[in-house]
């Protein structure tokens, strides 16, 4: 018997797909529901279906459009992640539209990744599987714009806040770079230390300042000035 791809070991990420247009909501369920270790457990054409298939499904990843009627996919997303019994739910926003004030609402929405419809589907397979590990995922184009831009987007710098005493200076460093853009090897080699140690630090990170994932470090430093001045990498 042939060995299965590693994707197929374990439970299934279990996905609802959300877009107001049905030939692509198909098109993305049926090509999601051919791929070994992911399910489609539902689909819905608007905001308010998406809270509602996220409230009866509980799916892992829930795959949501911006721009839909009555509820949009920035509202729900703010709505899910809101909700305490759907913090095992994470939102991906799949938009054709990658516009700075999007990508910035959604993630301040709490989305734990943004791509364009544009890309290849082997990306989004990608961004479903490292999404529902707990990871956050942004495409190339939109993370450069992100790093861009975020600065004007988000306004001034805030204060300092008292949690960021909590960090050591290299926590601090860390912070910083992941903001920057950088991948966990990517800081590695800039630090001159092993991955493993980069893990380790950015747990810490997380914990002391109550953040989520990647997303949300991006968010939490450029609204307090750690990564000004700072060329994206690439």
């Amino acid at each position: 018997m042939a060995d299965r791809p590693p994707e197929a070991d374990g439970p299934a990420v279990r996905v609802v797909v959300v877009d107001d247009q049905p030939l692509l909501r198909d098109a993305f369920a049926a090509m999601l529901d051919a791929e070994p270790g992911i399910t489609v457990v539902g689909t819905g054409a608007d905001g308010e279906s998406a809270l509602r298939l996220a409230r009866g499904l509980r799916p892992d990843v829930l795959v949501m459009d911006i721009r839909m009627p009555r509820v949009d996919g920035i509202e729900a997303t703010r709505l899910i992640t809101a909700n305490p019994e759907l913090a095992a739910t994470r939102v991906l926003i799949l938009s054709t539209f990658g516009l700075d004030e999007y990508v910035a609402a959604a993630l301040h929405a709490g989305a734990s990744g943004f791509l364009l419809k544009d890309g290849p589907s082997e990306d989004l397979v990608r961004a479903i599987r490292s999404v529902a590990a707990g990871e956050a995922v942004l495409s190339p184009q939109v993370t450069r714009r992100l790093i861009d831009s975020f600065g004007h987007l988000l306004g001034r710098a805030r204060p300092e806040p008292p949690a960021l005493s909590r960090l050591t200076p290299r926590e601090r460093q860390v912070l910083g770079l992941v903001a920057a853009g950088l991948t966990n090897m990517e800081i590695a080699q800039e630090l001159r230390v092993g991955e493993r140690t980069v893990k380790t630090h950015i747990g810490a990170i997380f914990a002391k300042l109550g953040l989520r994932d990647r997303v949300q470090a991006v968010i939490f430093a450029y609204e307090h000035g750690l990564v000004a001045g700072r060329t994206p990498p690439g």
